[in-house]
């Protein structure tokens, strides 16, 4: 699929989800979701107030994060965080799932911690994270089901903090189970404007991407229709310690 330069954003979350963010990182993020139009913008949790505050675009969300990024935390942790993040304003909760109980085969664990959720902040939508990195294929199949079963408005692939890559292939896994009762979102590894449009035609409705990424991949897009993009010396130059906009 082809998709246009005003066409992608409206399908990508920006995020600012590292151990490392500071203040002027997350002021860059909500100025670059509100100029160019991204669909979100998530950022950790003892900052995601100061995001809602910077970004009052209409068109624009801002998400929240719950048990991330190890999915590690107890139930009750996970859905009060999530509460926390709907009372704060956000649109948008993505939460990881109980990686390890998934992996035991503990699935009455893994799909009770999820519907606890979805059930708290309902109807606010719930994006549900698999962490595919530490999951072979029939795992990653296995907790699609469960995400699904207990509502998730999303299936997404990662958090972005594991090494292993989305690739194509695991959409097409996760699509297999997922139909059309959820939605996929792709996290980790999704850089250049080719991946994301081979993703979305193997079935992938959103993606969580880094500002730069972000704006490398949507600079990419304006090029491909002889569009100036007026932030190239900030892709090309990026610091998120140093950026100044």
């Amino acid at each position: 699929m082809r998709l246009s330069y005003e066409e992608i954003p409206r399908i990508i979350d920006i995020s600012s989800v590292r151990t490392d963010v500071t203040y002027d990182e997350l002021k860059l993020n909500a100025h670059i979701a509100q100029k160019y139009n991204f669909v979100c913008t998530f950022a950790m949790p003892c900052f995601t107030a100061q995001l809602r505050e910077l970004v009052t675009s209409p068109t624009v969300m801002v998400g929240g994060v719950a048990g991330f990024p190890s999915g590690a935390d107890t139930t009750e942790i996970k859905v009060e965080c999530a509460k926390r993040m709907k009372a704060l304003g956000c649109d948008e909760v993505d939460m990881v799932i109980n990686v390890g109980a998934l992996i035991s085969g503990d699935y009455e664990l893994v799909k009770n911690d999820i519907k606890a959720v979805v059930a708290a902040i309902y109807p606010t939508p719930v994006k549900s994270i698999l962490e595919i990195a530490y999951l072979s294929d029939e795992e990653i199949k296995m907790g699609s089901k469960l995400a699904v079963e207990s509502g998730v408005a999303y299936v997404k692939t990662g958090t972005g903090w594991a090494s292993k890559p989305t690739t194509i292939e695991t959409i097409k896994i996760m699509k297999e189970v997922v139909g059309d009762r959820a939605k996929i979102k792709a996290a980790g590894g999704v850089r250049t404007l080719a991946d994301l449009e081979a993703m979305v035609d193997a079935g992938c409705d959103r993606f969580g991407i880094s500002i730069k990424s972000a704006l490398s991949i949507l600079k990419e897009a304006y090029e491909r229709e002889g569009k100036v993009f007026e932030d190239a010396n900030l892709v090309a130059n990026f610091d998120v310690h140093t950026a100044i906009y």
